[in-house]
C-alpha cells in the first residue's frame, strides 16, 4: 500500500485509474552548439518558424476551447508570437552559435527570471513563458509538446503541475480528479479547480511514483491519495458520484440552520458577467466585488465615468441586495504601470492596495466617486471597504473618505494579523469587517501564497489562522453594532470572502467562530448551504473550538470532518 498527502484544494472523492501527464520538455544540454558548418541565419530562422507553429497551435485549440479556457489559450499564443522571446534566443544563435533549441531554453530563461523578480501576478506569468519555451523546444526537435493524455475513458489526472493551456482544455468529463506535486493553493491549476468543481490536491510529494493505469482512491476533502482501494472507498465514490448526478442546489434568501439561525451566503465577483453568473445561482447578494479587474492590464488608470458604467452594469444583477465593493487592491501579484513600483524588493509586503493611496492619493478619491455614483444610480445596497489594513489610523482614513461621499456602510479587510489582534479598535472606527483568509493566512504563517513549496503552512486550517479569525469576531461583538443598520444585535458584522469560505467544513468553523456572512464562488453555494442546514449554532461553536485548539493544521480539518458525517455522505 501506498499513500500520498497533499493539499486538498477542492474536495470529492473519486476512485479511478491513474493516468501520469508527460513530464516537462528535457532542457538541451548546455552549451550546445549549431552543427559545425551550419548556417547561423537558418538556425536563427527555424525559431521564428517554430514559434510560429506553437501559435498556430494553441489558436487552433483556443477556437475549440470552453469558456474561460479561450482567453487563457488566446494568450498564451500571443506569448508564442512575442517577438522578445523570439529576438532574444536568435541573438543567441546569432552572436554565440547556440542551438536553435538552447537558445530558446536560454531566452524563456531570461524573459521568465525578469517575470519573477517582478513578484506576485507576473511572477505568475513566469510559468507561461517556460510552458511556451518547452512548445517551442519540442517543435524544433520534432517532439510532441507535454499535454493531458488523449484517452477515451475518465482517469485521475497526476502531473508535477499544469501549464494554463493545459488546464484551459482539461474535460470534466474525462479528468475525475486533479493529483498535482507541485503548484499551491493559489496556483492556476487549484483556482481551476475549484471553478470546474473538480475534485483536485496539489503539493502532493511522491504522488508521481504512482505507475500509469494504476487504480487509486482520491479524497480530495483530506488531501490523500491511496493505492489500496476498499469498499469503503468505493462506497465513498458512489456517494460523490450521485451528488453529480443529482446536485445539490440553492434557492437563495440565506440559509436556516437547525435552531433557525440565519446566514447570508454571497458571491465573489469580478465584474457584471461574473455578477450575472453569481445571481443566476441564487446567491443572497455579493461579498466580494474584486474591482481591480477594471485596471489591470492598462497603462493609464480608467476614468470615473468608465468606471461609473462598470459598477452599475454589476450592480444592476443584485436590486435590493448587498454588493460589498473592494477598492482597488493593486500591488503584490497586481501591479500597476500607473500606480505601483514593480522595483520592490518584496511587493507582498510593499505598497500595496490601501497603502498606494499614501502617494497618489487621487486613483482611491476617483474610484470612491465613481462608486458613490454608481451607487445613487442603483437599487443595490452597496457596501464599500479597503483591503490591506495595518492600522485604526489607516480605517479611520478610509472611513473618512467614505463618509465625505456619503458612501456607508465603509468597512476593511481583515488580511494582516495587524487588523485582527485590535479588531475592537479598528470596528469601532468602521462599520463592518470581510475577513481575506488568503492573505490573512498568507501574512500569519509568514509563507508567500504562490509558492507550491509552502503549501502546507498557505492552509486556512492552521490553528493560528483560525485564532485570528475569532480574535475578529470577538473584536466585533466589543465593538458592538447597530441592530437597525446591520440586522445584528451585539456585534459589528464580520464576513469571510477568502477561498475557506467555500469549504463546507471550514464554513461551519468560520459560522462558530462568530461569522455573520460568507462569500465564495457560485459553484461552492450549494454544498456550503447544505452542510450548514445539518447544524445548530452550538454545535458549530464546538467544533470551531475544537479546530482553534487543534495541535496542527491537518487535526483541526480531522477533528471537524468526524463531527460532520455529512461530508461523507456526500461523497466531499
Amino acid at each position: 500500500m501506498s499513500q500520498y498527502t497533499g493539499v486538498a484544494v477542492s474536495p470529492g472523492r473519486v476512485v479511478g485509474t491513474v493516468r501520469t501527464m508527460a513530464p516537462p520538455v528535457a532542457e538541451p544540454p548546455v552549451g550546445e552548439k549549431i552543427p559545425e558548418g551550419a548556417d547561423p541565419q537558418a538556425e536563427a530562422a527555424r525559431i521564428a518558424e517554430a514559434a510560429a507553429s506553437v501559435q498556430k497551435a494553441l489558436t487552433h485549440r483556443a477556437e475549440h476551447a470552453p469558456g474561460d479556457g479561450k482567453a487563457v489559450l488566446e494568450a498564451t499564443a500571443q506569448m508564442a508570437a512575442d517577438p522578445s522571446l523570439t529576438q532574444t534566443a536568435q541573438g543567441f544563435v546569432l552572436a554565440g552559435g547556440a542551438s536553435a533549441a538552447r537558445a530558446v531554453w536560454e531566452a524563456g530563461d531570461q524573459v521568465a527570471s525578469m517575470l519573477e523578480g517582478l513578484g506576485g501576478y507576473m511572477a505568475e506569468r513566469a510559468a507561461d513563458v517556460k510552458d511556451v519555451r518547452g512548445r517551442i523546444v519540442a517543435e524544433l526537435r520534432g517532439e510532441q509538446a507535454p499535454g493531458i493524455p488523449d484517452v477515451e475513458e475518465p482517469f485521475v489526472l497526476t502531473a508535477t503541475d499544469l501549464a494554463p493551456a493545459d488546464t484551459a482544455t482539461l474535460d470534466p468529463a474525462l479528468v475525475m480528479a486533479l493529483v498535482t506535486s507541485d503548484g499551491g493553493p493559489q496556483s492556476h491549476t487549484a483556482i481551476l479547480a475549484r471553478q470546474l468543481g473538480l475534485p483536485a490536491i496539489v503539493a502532493a510529494k511522491g504522488v508521481l511514483d504512482i505507475a500509469d493505469g494504476t487504480e487509486v482512491f482520491v479524497d480530495a476533502g483530506f488531501g490523500t491519495i491511496t493505492d489500496d482501494v476498499t469498499d469503503e472507498h468505493r462506497r465513498f465514490a458512489e456517494a460523490w458520484t450521485e451528488l453529480q448526478k443529482n446536485p445539490l442546489t440553492y434557492e437563495g434568501g440565506g440559509i436556516e440552520l437547525t435552531d433557525g439561525t440565519r446566514m447570508q451566503l454571497l458571491a465573489n465577483i469580478g465584474g457584471a458577467k461574473d455578477a450575472k453568473a453569481a445571481a443566476a445561482a441564487h446567491a443572497d447578494g455579493v461579498g466580494l466585488f474584486r474591482t481591480e479587474f477594471l485596471f489591470l492590464d492598462r497603462e493609464d488608470e480608467p476614468t470615473v465615468e468608465e468606471q461609473t458604467k462598470a459598477y452599475l452594469e454589476a450592480f444592476a444583477s443584485f436590486p435590493g441586495k448587498k454588493v460589498v465593493v473592494r477598492t482597488i487592491d493593486a500591488g503584490a501579484d497586481k501591479p500597476l504601470p500607473f500606480l505601483t513600483d514593480t522595483d520592490e524588493p518584496n511587493p507582498a509586503l510593499g505598497v500595496r492596495a490601501y497603502r498606494t493611496s499614501w502617494e497618489k492619493r487621487s486613483v482611491l478619491t476617483n474610484q470612491l466617486d465613481a462608486i458613490s455614483a454608481a451607487a445613487k444610480q442603483s437599487d443595490a445596497k452597496v457596501w464599500v471597504m479597503a483591503p490591506m489594513i495595518s492600522t485604526t489610523e489607516d480605517t479611520e482614513d478610509f472611513v473618512g473618505l467614505c463618509r465625505e461621499r456619503d458612501l456607508a456602510p465603509a468597512g476593511i479587510m481583515v488580511e494582516t494579523p495587524s487588523a485582527a489582534v485590535t479588531a475592537d479598535r479598528q470596528l469601532a472606527a468602521c462599520d463592518f469587517a470581510s475577513i481575506g483568509t488568503n492573505d490573512l493566512t498568507q501574512y500569519t504563517m509568514a509563507a508567500d501564497r504562490m509558492l507550491g513549496t509552502l503549501a502546507h503552512l498557505n492552509n486556512p486550517w492552521q490553528p493560528a489562522v483560525l485564532t485570528l479569525v475569532k480574535a475578529t469576531c470577538d473584536g466585533a461583538r466589543a465593538a458592538g453594532g447597530d441592530p437597525e443598520a446591520f440586522g445584528e444585535s451585539a456585534a459589528k458584522p464580520v464576513g469571510v470572502c477568502g477561498e475557506a469560505a467555500g469549504d463546507p467544513g471550514l464554513a461551519v468553523v468560520l459560522v462558530g467562530l462568530g461569522v455573520n456572512s460568507l462569500s465564495m464562488t457560485p459553484r461552492s453555494l450549494p454544498a456550503v448551504a447544505k452542510v450548514l442546514s445539518t447544524v445548530s449554532l452550538e454545535q458549530a461553536k464546538q467544533l470551531a473550538t475544537a479546530a482553534v485548539s487543534a495541535r496542527t493544521a491537518d487535526d483541526a480539518r480531522d477533528a471537524v470532518r468526524a463531527g460532520l458525517p455529512i461530508l461523507g455522505e456526500l461523497g466531499l
